[in-house]
């Protein structure tokens, strides 16, 4: 299918819903889906955002932001990952188990708003990668509009520049659990030394970045074109990343790649 005509068919696939409450991250994936489901039902859509310790205040503020600007109505639900038990351990369905508790409370808002629907963010590049979180999508009969359009990340991009949002090129992310090797404790302190850490990266001026956490050492993913600049930044970040409480400050020479903590998997019990 061509671009345009991927772009029909998701509207069309709203339409058909009648009313939707969108899982709404800020990220570029689900601004864009919040938005075309709002041009195309109108009130009867609803943004619902989980607020968590590994979501950070930036992407919240932004959440809160783009509703207030675009005069969609939001909801903040807490979904506190670490209360979910077993969550802390890391184990392999780590994100099935945030995403079924998530979508439950979303289920509640919707219910209650009179939503008949509701969606999420991902696209057809998951499709590809290790997501347990899709899982629950499907246990939990939630829908997925930009996969069901086949929708690709670059597709994604492109539409959302047409549509004049600023998310078009921002960074991918996903919740800072991921940054932890399967298996590892996850806790409010790791939570927090990546959320800060990931911070002065971004405020370097660096753009897709990950910062994994392994024990106590920090393994920082950069695209490859900005390699030279962390190296040429190095003191700066490695005294930062020292004072949050990181042993080791490490550089990742394959660069930044989604999902590279799944190469671990097979190790992961």
């Amino acid at each position: 299918m061509t671009l345009q005509e991927k772009n029909d068919a998701l509207r069309s696939y709203i339409k058909e819903m009648g009313s939707l409450a969108v899982a709404f991250s800020s990220g570029v994936d689900s601004t864009f889906l919040l938005k075309t489901a709002h041009e195309v039902l109108g009130d009867q859509v609803i943004a619902v955002t989980a607020r968590s310790c590994s979501f950070p205040e930036r992407e919240l503020k932004e959440a809160e932001d783009f509703c207030k600007e675009e005069g969609i109505r939001h909801f903040i639900v807490d979904s506190e990952e670490l209360d979910i038990e077993g969550f802390d351990k890391n184990p392999k369905n780590r994100c099935y188990l945030c995403k079924h508790e998530l979508f439950e409370k979303i289920a509640v808002i919707a219910k209650e708003q009179g939503m008949r629907e509701i969606a999420e963010g991902s696209n057809l590049d998951d499709n590809g990668d290790y997501r347990p979180g899709l899982v629950a999508v499907a246990e939990l009969h939630i829908k997925s509009p930009l996969r069901h359009a086949q929708l690709t990340k670059d597709d994604i991009r492109q539409l959302s520049r047409e549509l004049g949002l600023k998310t078009w090129d921002k960074q991918s992310f996903a919740c800072l659990s991921s940054r932890f090797v399967y298996g590892e404790t996850i806790s409010r302190e790791k939570l927090s030394m990546v959320d800060k850490a990931e911070q002065q990266l971004l405020d370097l001026g660096f753009g897709q970045v990950r910062v994994r956490i392994h024990g106590t050492i920090a393994r920082i993913e950069v695209i490859p074109a900005q390699l030279e600049k962390l190296l040429a930044k190095r003191e700066e970040i490695a005294e930062y990343f020292h004072e949050l409480g990181f042993s080791y400050v490490t550089m990742d020479l394959d660069g930044y790649r989604m999902g590279s903590m799944n190469a671990t998997l097979d190790e992961a019990k």
